[in-house]
């Protein structure tokens, strides 16, 4: 008796460990679709399993409606028994012996779910045996409503639709929340025989199930009469329904970074689909200018999360143009579109004023010889206007002050990934598209420099750790930005990025935004393009106090077309997607950052003793600006006709006068645009002077010099152009010491020099003298 006792109790122990112990952690191992949802919930775009199943992951619930009629279709004493239903085993076993075969399981949920568990083994007595074990195994360490939960998830629902959350979406495009009785009774029904019975296949046996769960429902009392009657009224699903298409490029991104996973992303649904609306809009007009490709990432400045993520125009069905192709993060030339961070940072570092004069001559840098776009120079310009009309030779002319290196390292910390070369790759071209920038680190970077001032300005005049972190698209993400007690160093100061903020917002918007300061309404947004050489990338990115908005558009092989710039490309899509936003007020200027400094009102460089005109500017707190070099005491006879000296007129008969000087290049094309420059009187015959009075425009490098050629390959001319302050003066040109002729007004020559150093000296009928010496390398 006693070794009887002993080995029940050794089988009961077998049983206990192999219920524990032969059921696999986890449940299942099957792969899940990618699910990418709005930072709301709803569902932006799935990507399917890599099993080819339509399979949501699991979720953490169910709805009511779809739970009861999945208990009183398949289960109603669910939530009383312990895994199995031993009345409902009989039952089943009872019809199989009197049909004389497998008509019945009598299987509870649970049980199902363990069936799904084993990949729907075949119908046995060995298999439900052990179903049962594993229903077992179940109940002790799933809750009801777990397992209810595992079920709904794992159900399979016809065809390659498995889990409820796919299954409400692929027959009725709707989350499984928003069924009605009709629809979550459909769904109930289907996982008895999802392979003979679904949606497009025996209506009618499908529909007769269906009704027949709803009458029990209303006998049951769990729907009235009238609910009833309009649910078998309701017709059953065609045929299976497109999943949303609202994200395409993000489910993509998802679907690489997240494979499987549920995921809550931070875009905006509503904000999302208008964004699409208005991309596809645009795409249209630029599709005449055969421009095919557009992006646009909107983020919020304060949490760094993006709220509209457009990768490109693509529907989902034409790939002609690359329209798969995620433009948000693919690197592209970045034209003008840094151009604020260098002026931005050489404010900070307090190396200019936004008034500060900036040469723009035509120039040549070693071997780089930019333009501006416009084909034209103003001689020079305020830092801060040339920023607002990107002009590109004051742009260079700032970055070989600044030093590229610095600007290099200044870029990468601010979130740039793309510049994989070292500095010297780069070059001074680094400013005017020498580099390439995805639309995701441009954002960021944007993003970024305003959160600098907003975190400055709400957290008592402290700075984060952290300021240039890039952006996020899952709702989950917390950027920190952390704000010390103790001072933190930054790498650009508020005072800075909002002085770059005024000058942004004075750039000039579109036509379609022509006037728009006039309006009470008008909204202020700091804003800059850029177009790449051979016009094949344009940019715009605009930001204000809560948002920042970047947009590309161009073709994403890279061909380029005539007007596809950043003004007329980008732009227009750019202010749209700003009358979608909600208004934000402007920068607080942040005063603890800021002083005021007594500045020359001509050059922009602090006064000097010679400067007549001065006044104050706000500009970062330390700066490093130079007394202005332009302004000079200038010696004029008695009538103030010409200039003399005490060498050549008395000097108790002087007049002593300052004046704005430009060198010759610069003041050649500055008084073409500022009428009320005055130039310097002639000097006094028998006079002489320090102040140059000549300089030569071209070529600006000289130990290289070029002989072009024509079409039909016989060797061109090298035009040596000079300027000259006074307007009418006779200038006479020699090469190596032969006379060539003279030059009045225009002062151009035309020279065929022979391979090797020359010497071109120019005088004028003052007698003023410059010479350079050149090298002729080759002939091209």
């Amino acid at each position: 008796m006693k070794k009887r006792l002993l080995f029940l109790l050794g089988v009961l122990l077998f049983l206990l460990l192999v219920i524990f112990f032969i059921v696999p952690k986890p449940l299942f191992n099957s792969p899940y679709s990618t699910i990418l949802e709005s930072h709301s919930g709803k569902l932006l775009g799935a990507r399917i399993a890599a099993d080819g199943q339509w399979r949501f992951p699991e979720s953490d619930s169910i709805p009511i409606k779809y739970e009861k009629c999945l208990l009183n279709f398949e289960d109603k004493y669910f939530y009383c028994h312990p895994g199995i239903n031993p009345v409902s085993l009989l039952r089943a076993l009872l019809q199989n012996i009197k049909a004389n075969r497998i008509v019945s399981g009598g299987s509870t949920i649970t049980m199902q779910v363990c069936r799904m568990a084993r990949k729907q083994k075949s119908r046995s007595l060995k298999n439900k045996v052990i179903e049962i074990l594993w229903a077992i195994n179940l109940e002790l360490r799933f809750s009801k409503k777990e397992i209810l939960n595992l079920y709904a998830s794992h159900a399979p629902f016809g065809g390659n639709v498995v889990g409820l959350d796919a299954a409400s979406w692929r027959y009725f495009n709707r989350p499984a929340s928003e069924l009605s009785w009709a629809e979550s009774a459909t769904l109930a029904v289907l996982p008895n025989a999802p392979s003979l019975i679904y949606p497009g296949r025996l209506d009618q046996k499908l529909k007769k199930k269906r009704d027949r769960l709803l009458n029990k429902l209303l006998a049951l009392g769990e729907i009235d009469s009238l609910t009833c009657k309009l649910s078998i009224a309701e017709p059953l699903p065609g045929k299976v329904t497109p999943l949303p298409l609202n994200a395409y490029h993000l489910v993509e991104r998802a679907a690489r970074e997240k494979s499987g996973q549920r995921i809550r992303s931070s875009v905006d649904y509503y904000l999302q689909a208008r964004v699409a609306r208005l991309v596809a809009r645009h795409s249209k007009k630029l599709r005449a200018n055969h421009i095919y490709n557009l992006a646009v990432i909107v983020a919020e400045t304060h949490t760094k999360k993006v709220r509209a993520y457009v990768g490109n125009v693509f529907d989902g069905v034409d790939f002609e143009h690359d329209n798969h192709v995620d433009i948000t993060e693919a690197p592209r030339s970045t034209g003008s579109i840094l151009k604020p961070f260098l002026y931005c940072k050489m404010l900070d570092e307090g190396l200019i004023t936004p008034q500060m004069l900036i040469p723009d001559i035509p120039t040549r840098f070693g071997g780089f010889t930019p333009t501006n776009f416009n084909q034209k120079y103003s001689g020079a310009v305020p830092a801060a206007e040339a920023l607002a009309r990107s002009l590109n030779i004051p742009a260079v002319w700032m970055l070989r002050n600044f030093g590229v290196p610095p600007f290099y390292n200044f870029l990468k910390k601010t979130g740039m990934k793309t510049l994989t070369h070292n500095p010297d790759y780069y070059g001074l071209s680094l400013i005017l598209g020498g580099a390439e920038v995805t639309l995701w680190d441009l954002a960021g970077m944007y993003t970024s420099l305003v959160s600098v001032l907003n975190n400055y300005n709400e957290n008592d005049g402290r700075y984060s750790e952290n300021s240039f972190s890039g952006l996020t698209w899952i709702e989950n993400d917390t950027i920190e930005n952390c704000t010390r007690e103790t001072p933190v160093q930054p790498e650009i100061r508020a005072g800075a990025v909002y002085l770059t903020m005024q000058a942004l917002l004075k750039v000039t918007r579109p036509e379609s935004q022509a006037g728009w300061n006039e309006f009470a309404s008008a909204r202020n947004i700091a804003w800059k393009t850029g177009t790449s050489f051979g016009f094949r990338d344009a940019w715009a990115v605009g930001m204000t106090r809560d948002y920042v908005v970047a947009v590309w558009a161009g073709n994403a092989d890279g061909e380029g077309r005539q007007g596809l710039t950043g003004a007329t490309a980008a732009a227009p899509l750019l202010f749209d997607i700003f009358d979608l936003l909600p208004a934000s007020g402007w920068f607080n200027a942040p005063a603890d950052e800021l002083e005021k400094i007594t500045i020359c009102a001509n050059s922009g460089y602090r006064a000097g003793a010679n400067c007549n005109e001065v006044k104050e500017l706000l500009v970062p707190r330390g700066s490093k600006v130079k007394v202005c070099p332009w302004h000079k005491k200038v010696h004029l006879n008695t009538n103030g006709t010409y200039r003399v000296n005490a060498a050549c007129f008395p000097v108790s008969e002087m007049q002593h006068k300052n004046w704005f000087v430009l060198p010759p290049a610069m003041e050649y094309y500055y008084r073409q645009n500022n009428p009320a420059y005055s130039t310097l009187p002639p000097l006094m015959p028998g006079c002489t002077t320090n102040i140059e009075n000549m300089e030569f425009i071209y070529p600006r490098q000289w130990n290289k010099v070029f002989i072009p050629r024509y079409i039909d390959g016989t060797p061109g001319q090298i035009i040596f152009e000079l300027v000259h302050r006074q307007k009418n003066s006779t200038v006479y040109w020699h090469l190596d010491e032969k006379y060539l002729g003279a030059t009045s007004g225009i002062h151009q020559f035309a020279l065929r020099p022979e391979k090797g150093w020359h010497i071109i000296t120019v005088t004028d009928n003052k007698g003023n003298r410059l010479s350079k010496h050149f090298r002729v390398v080759n002939e091209r």
